[in-house]
């Protein structure tokens, strides 16, 4: 039977205005045993100034073990989510994610399709995700990086359609970053597409979606950057854990909120449940 352990996506200090640090140590204040970092090419200006929590990949990797380690949690993964269809893009940001968290010692590396152009058709796509996943699991799998493909945007929206993009690549480094939230959002009962992708998780976002927001964006959407508070939505946490619970490896619940309240109040309801 899986371990369950309860971590966080940084994104809860987006709204905090604070660095990459801070948010690790709130996240070990409150209680969290892993956290989810973002990270981007480049350099971005809020980041630099201390404002946003995203790290810049041209930063030491170890700036995140030095930083996890101090505060006594580990990394769940990061959160690389770049294009897949846009293999431009796509090819070397995975590449350079999975090499960066190698280095940092994050196992999992969390994407998804992105936006389609307007121009492609479904079968380019396909083949275009094809050659970027193929591309990053070359590197990923001499490192024994996983890569999470979560259900996020036009193709991964549906069970059929996830299954068909994790199933492009015939490699042991591909498997589902499922989220929870964005599956309910696309209108699919997501305790049974969970069930029908645990025997290829490696890493879950638990995204709790408000009563409000289901109400008006249920069927609609496919995905959301973030939801409320796990147990003030309508996820069922303790069906959600049960079924983790028959994965083959160990399993953080990244928990995916909008505000520090929010993640303590997220906790304090999974550690009931655990």
């Amino acid at each position: 039977m899986a371990r369950i352990h309860l971590g966080i996506n940084l994104e809860f200090v987006r709204h905090a205005d604070k660095p990459f640090e801070w948010g690790v140590a709130k996240a070990a204040e409150l209680g969290y045993t892993h956290v989810e970092p973002m990270v981007h090419w480049g350099r971005e200006l809020l980041s630099e100034a201390g404002y946003f929590h995203s790290v810049s990949m041209l930063d030491d990797p170890l700036r995140l073990t030095r930083a996890c380690r101090k505060h006594g949690v580990k990394l769940s993964g990061l959160s690389t989510h770049t294009p897949l269809t846009k293999p431009e893009i796509g090819v070397e940001y995975l590449k350079q994610a999975i090499r960066f968290a190698a280095e940092a010692g994050a196992p999992v590396v969390n994407t998804d399709e992105g936006p389609k152009q307007p121009w492609t058709t479904e079968a380019e796509d396909f083949v275009l995700m094809r050659y970027t996943l193929a591309e990053a699991a070359r590197v990923a799998e001499p490192r024994g990086i996983l890569i999470g493909v979560e259900p996020h945007q036009q193709y991964s929206k549906s069970p059929e359609g996830l299954a068909r993009i994790a199933s492009l690549v015939k490699s042991p480094a591909i498997g589902i970053n499922f989220d929870t939230g964005n599956s309910y959002l696309a209108g699919h009962d997501p305790y049974r597409w969970l069930g029908r992708v645990v025997g290829r998780l490696v890493h879950l976002h638990a995204k709790d979606i408000s009563i409000q927001q289901s109400g008006a964006e249920r069927g609609k959407v496919t995905g959301t950057p973030v939801g409320c508070a796990c147990g003030e939505g309508v996820i069922d946490w303790a069906r959600v854990i049960r079924l983790c619970r028959r994965a083959r490896r160990d399993i953080v619940l990244s928990v995916e909120c909008g505000t520090v309240d929010q993640a303590a109040a997220s906790i304090a309801h999974l550690k009931k449940l655990l």
